[in-house]
């Protein structure tokens, strides 16, 4: 299965916004604080306003990239089940690798504990079912007269 990465990028962009209203709309309402900007953009100055940009280059450019050529195909199953795979794949990866570096430790244990990483979860889920969905939604045919 080939994807076109226009529509992969289009999906990182769709799912990126919905998994960035979760972080400032959603997560507060369950008692976290979940400001990936703010993370990111202490590693660039200090910057929320870099974060964010950064956040968005990596959820609609960078991560589609990585799913459209170099993951659809060996992942199993539909278009949404692949990117719902490669999402969770970058959970783990934010989770045990990422959350370390940034000092909210392994599976967010500084930042939250288990609501948070559980958060981040779903979060990740659908960005990588949007990824996947959009990414991989058959293409609509124009009628020639």
């Amino acid at each position: 299965m080939s994807v076109n990465f226009g529509r992969a990028a289009l999906g990182g962009f769709v799912g990126t916004l919905v998994m960035t209203a979760m972080m400032y709309m959603v997560a507060p309402m369950m008692g976290l604080r979940m400001d990936i900007a703010a993370m990111l953009g202490s590693m660039l100055g200090g910057s929320w306003t870099a974060g964010m940009v950064l956040h968005f280059v990596n959820g609609t450019l960078i991560f589609p990239a990585i799913y459209a050529y170099a993951l659809t195909g060996w992942l199993p199953g539909s278009p949404a089940i692949k990117g719902t795979i490669s999402g969770i794949a970058l959970w783990l990866i934010a989770q045990v690798v990422v959350m370390p570096m940034m000092g909210t430790g392994l599976f967010s244990s500084a930042m939250g504990g288990m609501m948070a990483a559980m958060g981040s979860f779903v979060g990740h889920l659908l960005y990588g079912s949007l990824l996947g969905a959009i990414a991989g939604a058959p293409e609509a045919r124009v009628a020639h007269a």
